[in-house]
């Protein structure tokens, strides 16, 4: 049937020859199209309306003869047949893989372990700029919460206002807190790290910031301070009130004379005191003329009351922009900081900001620009799209405005630099921050940063040229991947060969990487580019285009089949839209629709706006030609489906489930919260906290979004925030979730005997309360596992023996650990190879059945681990301890170095160290001891061993 579908495709392209004709004609121009299939143009909105005609004369059809809408009805294929058609199908000439827009080193290790001796010997004040450079450094790895980590430590050790304003604004940007419904740009969220108040404070205060935020708290206020300024008197009841004999002089603004009192006026600022007493003619005068200096009666009553009082909170905000003017014109320090923190606490929302940056920036008023700037920054992305704000961080001008008030930096850049990627990479806004960004970079990380960033852009928005020229800028400043985007650049315009010849000296002349075997694949053909892709898979398999590249060849070759097997490699461990479309292409071809429109669910799970073929088809609309051509279930039949697909682990069908479900009840915030669940377990964090945040959003009870929130807080770091959001959440309503989350983020935070009998008085307490199976099943595991922790391991059989009754199929992997510490290794290993029958996904099944049998089946296992997911660390461990007792150091080296090449992780940098250790190699031991430590500094192992080998090297 595959043969059939393929030769009407391309018999379609024939017989529509323009249709064809332009797709072919548009790649073989050099461009590349959105999702890089090939294919791409020629299909206008004429096609577009005719296909919908098409579906809704299916959808007609189909209502009026429901029994017969079967996947083989041959008016629904032939509607996606020419889909497939008119869109062009996919081929291997026309996709490629990336330029990836961070840093990335060859040497990884050397440079997380030159980072941190870096931060070992730097100052109290250079620590948060350290801190940045490992942001760059970690946010092209995988795990976001390395960067999260460093961000937070970052602003923890923030000295000056600025800083701390824009990593504050940055935390909760990467929280996305803008789309969380009813929460405020400018709202405390009681941590004071993020405290927009506690951002204006200057000063080295790391201890304070990690403490609760004490904002909220009611100021004392002293009654009797309360003053009024009218238009034609200056008045307080504080006893500052001097008697008319103490006045020795006058200013005059036109009609009206000011009385003062000289020495007062004179403390002011040193041009004042020489004005008045260093031989002036003022120095003699009684009056003195101050018309001409820009400044109303008004104003200098105000300014007359601060020289006694020291104080403006008794002015309105238009007298007090008056004082600042002056202080400025005359250099009244203290006037002007008066002043600028007295206005700064009037910036609480955009309207606002708006209007008094304008004044801070022509005042070079610090703080009061920090209140402004911190609320453009909260508010981001929203605010970039007020022109005035995009002209004021785009523009140079607009860049020296804010360096003259102190608040132009590398670091303000490179958050706006990340937030304007995030939302269009190829816009001109993004090009005129990057630039900005480029000349705030001093040292060689920041220019190797901004310039590949550049290079990747002008990549993107097909400008060659320019693209070429950045990445030569990178390389320059010692950036060696940025020659991957060089050899792109010559390749785009039309230098094919000198891309080849590039990308061969860059293996030749490094450590080679996958990503240099990949990138080399692109320049050449035949058995040379495919030696080149399985190269680039050994070096690093978590490379996805040689997958994708392979598994295009085979359906060009008529083995559709093979080509799924191909695809499902890497889906298998690292799921993407763009391989979940390929693959849904395939099922198309095989009209296997069922499994085509789960793949297009669940890609649309992680990106809501993805768009198909080639960025012609919007997801969601190929989600309803699909969908006319499968069964139809009700709700009822879908809750049904979800649990088959949950208890057999199938996360990837699971979504696809709970994203049709949602299109019948899109509100449903328990259904949202499921998806979140399930992103995660996919390693898919930043679509996860999208679905949490809806899930929010559309909470229908205070006690439902609160429980929500508390998620949202523990997948950021804010533990004890959690564990409070959980009690609020009791204290309205006794519910599932709440006493779930508190348990959970307990025993994730004390590990202690007394924490760990109250998480299982906490759960207990959830399983009284009313939930589905689904939930049941994991509190029940979870619930096992801390009984197994204080040591009654009949109570744990028995909650896992109910979890599995309840199709918790992962209750399997607990049942097994429980048999194997009754020193039942044969019962261990029988409930690991139930787990690895029913579960669709089951690396980790094999890897822990490893440890219930002899070396020869564990070895076995580790193997089929790794094949089915790579980024597992445990078998290469287990592998390398295995050589490193059969004497065979150098083979167990170069095990764990293989591995480490495509994930540093800490274990196994530190196994490596220890290794070194054990071989007498000081310095490879403690290069590796600082890697790992530059990724988590208090590993307590690490820290023993680091000591060991430094005093060891010293001696």
């Amino acid at each position: 049937m595959q043969h059939n579908i393929f030769a009407t495709m391309r018999s379609l392209n024939m017989i529509e020859g323009c249709k064809g004709t332009q797709i072919y004609a548009f790649n073989q121009s050099g461009k590349t199209t959105t999702n890089g299939y090939g294919g791409g143009g020629g299909v206008g909105e004429k096609f577009l309306q005719h296909l919908h005609e098409r579906v809704s004369s299916v959808r007609s059809k189909s209502n009026r003869n429901y029994q017969a809408m079967q996947p083989k009805d041959n008016v629904k294929s032939a509607v996606l047949v020419e889909a497939l058609a008119s869109y062009g199908l996919p081929q291997t000439d026309f996709i490629e893989p990336q330029i990836e827009s961070y840093l990335k080193s060859v040497n990884f290790v050397e440079t997380l372990a030159d980072v941190y001796c870096r931060m070992e010997g730097c100052s109290k004040f250079e620590i948060s700029g350290m801190y940045l450079e490992q942001c760059a450094i970690f946010k092209g790895l995988s795990d976001p919460k390395l960067f999260r980590k460093c961000l937070k430590s970052g602003r923890k050790h923030a000295v000056d206002v600025h800083s701390k304003v824009v990593l504050s604004a940055w935390l909760r940007f990467d929280r996305r807190e803008d789309e969380l419904i009813g929460v405020s740009a400018m709202d405390c969220c009681g941590r004071s790290i993020e405290c927009p108040r506690s951002s204006l404070v200057s000063g080295y205060n790391p201890e304070l910031a990690t403490d609760p935020c004490l904002c909220h708290q009611r100021p004392v206020q002293d009654e009797d301070t309360e003053v009024y300024i009218g238009d034609e008197e200056c008045s307080t009841s504080i006893s500052h009130d001097y008697e008319e004999e103490d006045y020795d002089m006058s200013f005059c603004m036109g009609e009206e004379e000011i009385r003062c009192r000289r020495f007062n006026m004179a403390s002011l600022s040193r041009p004042f005191e020489v004005m008045l007493y260093d031989g002036f003619m003022e120095s003699r005068r009684e009056k003195i003329n101050f018309s001409q200096n820009g400044i109303s009666a008004k104003g200098m009553k105000a300014a007359e009351m601060f020289s006694r009082t020291k104080s403006v909170e008794s002015f309105d905000p238009d007298t007090v922009l008056e004082l600042l003017s002056l202080a400025n014109k005359f250099c009244c320090n203290e006037m002007k900081s008066a002043c600028d923190a007295y206005l700064a606490s009037f910036v609480f929302d955009m309207d606002s900001a708006m209007l008094l940056i304008e004044y801070g920036l022509e005042e070079t008023a610090y703080v009061l620009v920090a209140a402004c700037l911190q609320v453009l920054l909260r508010e981001l992305p929203n605010s970039m799209h007020n022109p005035n704000v995009s002209r004021l961080f785009c523009s140079s001008e607009g860049k020296d405005r804010l360096a003259s008030a102190g608040h132009a930096s590398f670091l303000l850049y490179y958050f706006l630099t990340r937030t304007a990627m995030e939302e269009d990479m190829k816009s001109n806004t993004t090009v005129m921050l990057l630039e900005r960004l480029g000349e705030f970079s001093s040292v060689g990380w920041q220019k190797q940063l901004a310039f590949h960033q550049l290079g990747c852009v002008m990549l993107e928005r097909k400008e060659y040229k320019d693209a070429q020229k950045w990445f030569e800028a990178a390389v320059e400043a010692g950036h060696v991947y940025s020659l991957a985007g060089i050899a792109r650049a010559k390749y785009k315009r039309g230098h094919m060969y000198k891309a080849y010849k590039l990308m061969n000296s860059v293996i030749s002349d490094c450590t080679p990487s996958g990503w240099m075997y990949q990138e080399r694949s692109l320049y050449c053909h035949g058995k040379e580019k495919t030696m080149d892709l399985s190269t680039a898979t050994e070096l690093d398999p978590t490379l996805s285009y040689p997958y994708k590249y392979r598994a295009m060849s085979m359906v060009e070759e008529n083995r559709t089949e093979a080509a799924i097997s191909e695809i499902d490699k890497i889906i298998g461990f690292k799921v993407s839209p763009d391989c979940l479309e390929l693959r849904a292409w395939f099922l198309i071809a095989l009209e296997d629709y069922e499994g085509a429109l789960r793949d297009v669910r669940a890609l649309l799970t992680l990106d809501p706006q993805y768009v198909m073929f080639h960025g012609k088809l919007q997801g969601d609309k190929l989600v309803e030609l699909l969908r006319h051509t499968v069964q139809q279930r009700s709700q009822a039949d879908c809750w049904m489906q979800l649990y088959d697909r949950w208890s057999s682990v199938d996360d990837i069908g699971s979504l696809g489930v709970v994203h049709h479900m949602l299109a019948n009840d899109p509100g449903k915030s328990l259904l949202l919260f499921r998806q979140s669940l399930l992103l995660l377990r996919l390693n898919s964090h930043r679509a996860a906290m999208r679905s949490l945040r809806e899930a929010r959003n559309q909470a229908t009870s205070e006690h439902e979004r609160l429980v929500y929130e508390g998620w949202i807080l523990y997948d950021t770091g804010y533990r004890e925030e959690a564990i409070s959001k959980a009690e609020e959440s009791i204290s309205i309503q006794r519910s599932f979730e709440a006493f779930f989350l508190k348990a959970y983020v307990l025993s994730e935070t004390n590990s202690a005997i007394e924490s760990s009998l109250y998480v299982i008085q906490l759960l207990e307490e959830a399983l009284r309360c009313p939930s589905d199976g689904l939930r049941k099943g994991q509190a029940l595991s979870n619930l096992a596992s801390i009984y197994v922790d204080v040591d009654k391991l009949d109570s744990a059989i028995d909650c896992y023996v109910n979890a599995l009754t309840i199709k918790h199929t992962r209750a399997h992997q607990g049942l097994a650990r429980v048999y194997h510490l009754k020193n039942q290794r044969k019962a261990a290993y029988d409930e690991m190879t139930k787990l690895i029958e029913k579960a669709s996904y089951n690396a980790s099944a094999y890897e822990k059945r490893s440890e219930y049998c002899d070396r020869e089946l564990a070895k076995s296992d580790l193997t089929m681990a790794t094949k089915l997911d790579p980024l597992r660390t445990y078998p290469y461990r287990y592998k390398a301890a295995v050589l490193m007792d059969d004497h065979k150091e150098s083979e167990a080296i170069s095990e764990l170095t293989k591995v480490i090449a495509f994930k540093p992780d800490l274990h196994l940098l530190h196994l490596r160290a220890a290794f070194h250790d054990s071989m007498n190699e000081p310095t490879s031991t403690i290069r590796d001891c600082e890697a790992a430590l530059c990724l988590d500094s208090s590993h307590a192992d690490t820290l023993e061993l680091y000591s060991k080998a430094r005093q060891r090297f010293n001696e």
